[in-house]
Order: structure tokens, then C-alpha cells, then sequence
């Protein structure tokens, strides 16, 4: 004989016990005492009474993951329950990945979903249906002092989750005819799938969003990112949303989740990607690509911060240096990156729109070498790097100008900084030994 536990019949029974009432009370209340209905109404809502109409109830609607009615309203087939567990865990997104935690959607008559809501009451962490198919021993001593009874219910009730009789599409439902033989012109060798809405999925999606675009830390994730401030955690964007309304002003009678989510059902977008131009231009009819340079979003933000930073006045302290060095360490990656997109294109200094001085000709168009004798042998000389770590130097001093006593120190440190930058020795390093050369100088000699 199965062990029982009494203290779980009774918190069953509780749970169970608080839903009747409930729903008796809020009808009651709209009762007088002496109105001939109040008596049926407590009748009505009697253990023994309600639970029996409950499990004959309980055909009109059914349990389901997949279910058809999203496809088209008036479809009339096969839903399905597919615990996620229960399905193959490919690598691509679906319902495979809810795992134990998954909304279970019901189909059906509106007017029997209070039978779900039942089965939905939770206890230790599980529902009600749960636990009845699980074939629970505690929710069946609760349920009825006869145990034929109880069982017949639990019977009724887990019928939920079961596929009504047969497989079954419809006129109005999806069908594809996918080839799973060798001859197309064979029709058996057609295999018919019909794609069912996977509505549990479709919730899961529905509230994460919801969660990202409108939640508190959502919230204050936007706000700090609008004032330019730090925050714990970041936040998502969903751009080209759309929303997908079904069930028009009755969402009740596609599901029970459609309706939760008042019919609207999230949509990504799955246009291809549009490549566009890169932001990158080259610099035509320009002496020196730092002006351009100086001109981007992030490098204003950065040499806006260091100036404030400055002027501020900070104690000359450790902790100054290291923010110092900070900002110029990440404007140094800005100003690497944005010379290896120059880089990308070979022997573009040979069009007449360019005018860089020689330096930057020979910094920015390292392609050139391979062509031009004379271009690779002043590249091989290496030079060059210590007159791009001086107008670096100098731009970025005339940048900071303003209330700062900046002048030739401060110059030479800012070339130091770029000239001895991990990022730019390396991509250095890496042309000079494309063009295998022996260098006489590295960035670190040439100060």
C-alpha cells in the first residue's frame, strides 16, 4: 500500500477548497438568502458536485503546446501536448529549450476554462495536473475518501493533455508536402506535415519581451544609457518588431495564453540583412586623415572626457595616471582601428584626390609596397612612425587646448602612448613582415 503524507492531502484539499470558494463567493454575494437560486448555488459549488461536472466538463476543452485554432479560427484538428522534454533538443530554437518551467495553453470552449484553472492551482511547485500525472497518491486521498471515485476523476481530468481520436488536419489548416523519397514524381514518396502554432513557445517569447522593453530595470537600464551613466545591467532591443493580433476582439477563443496576452503575439523580423557603405570614407583632398578622425561620434566622447577629466584638476595620484591612461589607451584603439579600415584598400594614396602629407600616405597604404619600388623602400626606412606619433601628439594637444597649459611634454607623452601601444606594434610588426624586412627600429627606439 502507498505511504500517504496527511499534511499534503490537507494542503491539497485547502488549495482546492479556497478555488471553490472563491468562485462561489463571488457569485453569492450577488444573492440574497432567501432567493431560491442561492440554495442551488451552494449545491452547485459543493465539493462532491462541482469536481464530478468539472471532470465531464473537462472533454470540452484540451491541454496543448501546438495548437491549430492560431493557424485559422475555424480550423477544426489534431493539438498537441509535447512536454518540452519530450522533444528532440536540436541546436536551432524551439520549444525544446522552455525546459520544466513552460505554460501549458488549452483550447476549447471558454466557458469550461474554469475546469483548467482548477488543474493549474499549484502545490509544492507543481500543478494540480502535475500531480495527478504523476498518479500522485496524497492528491487522490484528497480528492475523495473513495478511492474509485478519485481515480475515475484523475482519469477524466489527465484526458486533458491527450490527443482527441485520430490524427486530423483541415481545409483550413497549413499542409506541406515535404519529399522524404528520391522520385519527386512519386507521390509516396511525400510525406504530409502539418505545422501547428507552437503556443508555448509563442508566450515564453511574448514575456521575455515584455520583460525587456517595459520592466523596471528595463527602465532604469534606458534611463542611465540616456544620462550617460553606469548601470548594473544592459538592456535589449527588438527593432522591426511586430505584432501579430489573433482572435480580433474575442482572443478567448484561439487559447488561453491568447487570450492572457489579449491576442497579441510577437513577431521578429526576418528581413535578410541590408549591407550598407561602411561609415569609413576615404579621405579625399585632406592633408592629414586626423581631423576626420576627430570627427567621429566616439573619439569626441573620448577626448570630451579627457578634457573634463583635466580640467577637473585630479591630485596627481596613481589612480589619476591610470585614468589617464585609460582614456588615451582606448583613443589609441579608435585611431588603430580606423587606420586598418584605411589599410583594407590597397594603393588608394596612388588616386590624385589624395593628399596626405608622405607619412600618412606611407602609414595608411601599406598595399602600395607591393607595387611601388620606391614607396616600399621609404616604407622599409621606418621613420615614418615616430612623425605619426608627433602630429598624434600635436592633434591631440590642439583637441585639448583650452583651459589647459598643455605643450611640448605633454605632446611627447601622447606620441609615447601611441608609439609604444601593444595593438599598433603588433600591425606594425605584421606588414613589416609581409614585406620581410629586418627592421632597424622598433616603436620602442624611436623616442
Amino acid at each position: 500500500m502507498t505511504d500517504t503524507n496527511p499534511d499534503r492531502q490537507a494542503a491539497f484539499r485547502a488549495t482546492i477548497t479556497t478555488f471553490l470558494h472563491g468562485r462561489r463567493d463571488t457569485k453569492r454575494d450577488k444573492l440574497a438568502t432567501d432567493d431560491p437560486k442561492y440554495e442551488m448555488l451552494m449545491e452547485q459549488f459543493s465539493w462532491v458536485n462541482w469536481i464530478d461536472n468539472a471532470a465531464k466538463r473537462v472533454t470540452q476543452i484540451q491541454a496543448v503546446t501546438h495548437s491549430l485554432k492560431a493557424i485559422h479560427p475555424d480550423a477544426r484538428g489534431t493539438n498537441l501536448y509535447c512536454h518540452p522534454k519530450q522533444l528532440f533538443h536540436h541546436a536551432e530554437v524551439g520549444s525544446h529549450v522552455l525546459g520544466e518551467n513552460f505554460a501549458g495553453d488549452v483550447v476549447g470552449n471558454a466557458a469550461a476554462l474554469d475546469v483548467y484553472k482548477l488543474l493549474g492551482l499549484s502545490v509544492d511547485g507543481q500543478s494540480l495536473l502535475d500531480w495527478m500525472l504523476a498518479d500522485d497518491a496524497d492528491l487522490k486521498a484528497a480528492l475523495s475518501d473513495d478511492p474509485v471515485q478519485a481515480e475515475n476523476w484523475i482519469k477524466a481530468f489527465t484526458t486533458l493533455v491527450h490527443p482527441r481520436s485520430g490524427m486530423a488536419s483541415h481545409t483550413r489548416a497549413k499542409q506541406l508536402y515535404w519529399l522524404t523519397g528520391d522520385d519527386p514524381c512519386e507521390d509516396s514518396d511525400y510525406h504530409i506535415l502539418a505545422p501547428l502554432y507552437a503556443s508555448s513557445l509563442a508566450h515564453a517569447v511574448f514575456q521575455t519581451i515584455n520583460h525587456d522593453r517595459f520592466s523596471e530595470e528595463a527602465k532604469a537600464a534606458r534611463k542611465a544609457r540616456w544620462n550617460n551613466e553606469d548601470h548594473d545591467t544592459g538592456y535589449a532591443e527588438y527593432p522591426d518588431l511586430a505584432v501579430q493580433k489573433l482572435g480580433g476582439t474575442k482572443p478567448q477563443n484561439i487559447s488561453q495564453l491568447n487570450s492572457e496576452r489579449g491576442g497579441n503575439n510577437y513577431l521578429l523580423s526576418s528581413l535578410p540583412p541590408q549591407w550598407q557603405t561602411s561609415a569609413i570614407r576615404l579621405p579625399w583632398h585632406v592633408d592629414s586623415i586626423f581631423p576626420t578622425f576627430g570627427a567621429q561620434k566616439s573619439v569626441r566622447e573620448l577626448v570630451r572626457g579627457l578634457r573634463q577629466f583635466l580640467e577637473s584638476q585630479p591630485e596627481p595620484t596613481l589612480e589619476t595616471r591610470n585614468r589617464i591612461e585609460e582614456i588615451t589607451d582606448t583613443l589609441i584603439d579608435e585611431l588603430v582601428g580606423y587606420a586598418r579600415s584605411l589599410q583594407d584598400t590597397s594603393e588608394w594614396t596612388l588616386d590624385d584626390r589624395c593628399e596626405l602629407v608622405d607619412v600618412e600616405q606611407l602609414w595608411l597604404d601599406p598595399g602600395r609596397t607591393h607595387r611601388d619600388d620606391e614607396f616600399r623602400m621609404r616604407w622599409q626606412q621606418l621613420d615614418w612612425p615616430i612623425e605619426i606619433g608627433r602630429r598624434f601628439g600635436n592633434w591631440l594637444n590642439q583637441r585639448l587646448d583650452g583651459q589647459l597649459p598643455l605643450g611640448e611634454i605633454q605632446q611627447r607623452h601622447w606620441a609615447k602612448e601611441l608609439l609604444l601601444d601593444d595593438d599598433w606594434a603588433r600591425t606594425l610588426k605584421k606588414q613589416r613582415d609581409q614585406l620581410n624586412i629586418s627592421a632597424k627600429h622598433v616603436a620602442g627606439d624611436m623616442l
